[in-house]
């Protein structure tokens, strides 16, 4: 369905608000706009064809300020897409460039160093093996993004049932969750049914829980709950970590954004896990939000329509 433009927007409010006082004005008799009668008279006739005229010379003026007001916004949001673009491609260009310098750096020294032993030539080949995970996720990552900007409508849709999503979750990351020790409460009542993509589904927790293990601190408690309404399910997603400086809130959620850059690559994080979760939960008719709690920690607070 083609959205009309703001421009035509104006352009037709500004047209029926003169249009109906026009039509009260002329088709009343008297100040108080309360007796009807017709156009019996001449100089009523020739009031009404002076309004005509006056409504085609505004429409006409109208129209040409509709649109080039159109024209300007949308010479604004072109220029500002092709700005985000070239961030994002910057961003990318980037991210990609240390895991393919580090991935050539090893395997050069191995084939240019004959002499090299076992245990170190191992050691290499383990690095690589890593950069080259790092470099396949930030590439799925990039994937994904990708898929829901361009091609949000070509996206499968199902019953996903998000309680038995997430408590696979908490198995996958029971050692991660172990390792940092961490606890994850699960507060999720069963048979909550999603309407939507499994794979968007499940990015959504995966990347909010992989957050919180890689950033909230050790010893810390994970909280997950969620209620309902008619129409949504509300879902609250907190830990009782450090939380992070509230400059940063409103900037999280952008693609390549970090806190701390060099402690969030050395944790193997892309920087879109959180884009990711914005714009999954927008796809599912949702909505996102985030807060420092008062107790020390953060709070990720969204809705997925059913």
């Amino acid at each position: 369905m083609k959205t009309i433009s703001e421009g035509r927007k104006m352009w037709a409010s500004v047209m029926v608000i003169f249009i109906v006082y026009a039509a009260i004005f002329i088709l009343f008799e008297d100040y108080d706009r309360k007796y009807f009668h017709p156009l019996d008279e001449e100089n009523e006739l020739r009031l009404l064809a002076f309004t005509v005229l006056v409504l085609i010379g505004l429409g006409w003026i109208l129209y040409r300020f509709a649109h080039r007001m159109d024209q300007r916004i949308t010479r604004e949001q072109q220029e500002q897409q092709e700005q985000m673009r070239r961030e994002l491609t910057q961003n990318i260009s980037h991210e990609l460039k240390t895991p393919v310098a580090s991935i050539l750096g090893y395997t050069e020294t191995i084939l240019n160093t004959p002499s090299i032993d076992a245990a170190t030539t191992r050691q290499f080949v383990e690095r690589t093996h890593s950069q080259a995970e790092r470099l396949t996720a930030l590439l799925q990552d990039i994937s994904i993004l990708n898929r829901m900007d361009y091609a949000p409508d070509v996206l499968t849709k199902e019953r996903v049932d998000v309680s038995r999503l997430f408590a696979e979750i908490v198995e996958e990351t029971a050692h991660a969750l172990q390792n940092h020790q961490m606890k994850l409460s699960n507060c999720l009542p069963q048979g909550i049914i999603i309407h939507g993509n499994f794979s968007l589904l499940y990015s959504i927790f995966r990347n909010l829980t992989d957050n919180a293990i890689n950033y909230a601190g050790a010893g810390t408690t994970i909280e997950v709950s969620a209620s309902e309404d008619p129409g949504a399910w509300h879902f609250s997603f907190s830990d009782n970590g450090i939380g992070i400086p509230p400059q940063h809130l409103e900037r999280i959620f952008e693609r390549f954004y970090r806190i701390d850059k060099g402690r969030s690559r050395s944790l193997g994080g892309t920087g879109l896990g959180l884009a990711i979760v914005k714009n999954a939960v927008q796809l599912h008719g949702g909505t996102i939000a985030v807060h420092n709690n008062e107790g020390g920690g953060l709070t990720f607070s969204f809705t997925l329509r059913k």
